[in-house]
């Protein structure tokens, strides 16, 4: 086996040891002589594995009982509907526009409710968050919604909004997990599976309770968060296999010593690549210093020339996926926490050994 170093921005890097453990117990899960995704999801073998899974994200995120956990489908991207459909009572809503993946929350919530931008850095071609003082709250509003890490632009908050009385939304797909937050300071968390968590087709949703049972009247059963909140996440069949490796994903890094751990190992990861970067005329990283993500790195080359020779040859040295987005161009590392220390080290010294060639 030939495992490569995958900078994938997502579907992502999964860990070995998960892989691993999922493998061998694939043909026959717990002698029960069938495999988890062959089950039936309301069995007691797989309930336990759900619960199991809730009980361990709850632990690490620190999440209270005042909230509930849902694992869903769709993508975070039906998160941008189920959000207003769900909070918005049909009234005013306020989003931060910082990237691709908040124009598109906004886009869709102009579906459903009155969107005020609370903020926005598109002038400064979303190289930046705006800072607390930015933004607009206005106490009329259902929620303030944010992108804590804008994965194209690589992007990140480095502060959790202060919204007074306004509940605070945020979209985590691309951050999440890979440090402590407090949880406590939002009204709604959603996040897509397929960086931090585990394989795509997996959404995580935490919401406070009491904002929940009061969707838009034209809602559907499945959009509706409290339906899927009384029944355990099983008002229909949820994404089993999915959900069972995510399971695998939590008591992994619960095994690397948390989330603080976690944060650790990211922030020494980042800052290894940035200072190669920066200490480089070759290559630029084009966001401000404080707003930089330990997720997501996008780089330019000094000539645009090189950018399909940097590709093939990265990948030639083991390197995959380092392409950055179509939007924007150039480079990304996607770095979460299961690509290992070791591949950002590999990507550093392949960057140096091109730039001593091709600079």
């Amino acid at each position: 086996m030939n495992r490569l170093f995958n900078f994938s921005a997502g579907p992502a890097a999964l860990p070995t040891e998960v892989l691993e453990l999922a493998q061998s117990e694939m043909l026959d899960w717990h002698a029960k002589g069938l495999s988890i995704m062959e089950m039936s999801h309301r069995s007691a073998e797989f309930v336990s594995v759900a619960e199991g899974a809730e009980q361990d994200l709850r632990d690490l995120m620190n999440i209270s009982d005042d909230y509930a956990v849902m694992f869903l489908q769709g993508g975070a991207t039906s998160q941008f509907g189920m959000v207003p459909m769900n909070l918005s009572q049909g009234g005013k809503v306020s989003y931060v526009n910082t990237g691709v993946w908040s124009k598109k929350a906004i886009k869709e919530a102009q579906r459903f409710a009155d969107v005020s931008i609370a903020a926005s850095t598109e002038t400064s071609n979303f190289c930046e968050a705006p800072v607390q003082s930015d933004l607009f709250i206005d106490p009329s509003a259902k929620y303030l919604h944010y992108t804590t890490n804008e994965t194209i632009g690589g992007v990140q908050f480095d502060y959790i909004p202060d919204t007074g009385s306004v509940p605070l939304v945020a979209d985590m797909s691309s951050d999440i997990l890979s440090a402590p937050v407090d949880v406590s300071r939002f009204g709604l968390i959603y996040a897509g599976a397929q960086k931090n968590i585990g394989p795509a087709g997996l959404t995580v949703v935490i919401a406070r309770k009491d904002l929940l049972g009061n969707p838009l009247s034209t809602t559907p059963t499945m959009y509706d968060y409290a339906v899927h909140a009384a029944e355990g996440s099983m008002h229909n069949t949820p994404p089993t296999l999915a959900w069972y490796l995510s399971g695998l994903v939590f008591q992994w890094i619960k095994r690397q010593g948390g989330l603080t751990a976690m944060a650790e190992l990211n922030q020494r990861k980042a800052a290894k690549l940035y200072a190669a970067i920066d200490s480089s005329d070759f290559f630029a990283n084009p966001v401000v210093v404080r707003n930089r993500s330990i997720m997501n790195i996008p780089f330019t080359l000094a000539d645009s020339a090189l950018d399909k020779t940097f590709l093939s040859e990265s990948e030639e040295a083991g390197l995959l996926n380092l392409k950055g987005h179509r939007s924007v161009g150039g480079m990304r590392a996607s770095i979460y926490n299961a690509v290992p220390e070791t591949a950002v080290d590999a990507l550093i010294d392949f960057m140096a050994d091109f730039e001593q060639r091709r600079g």
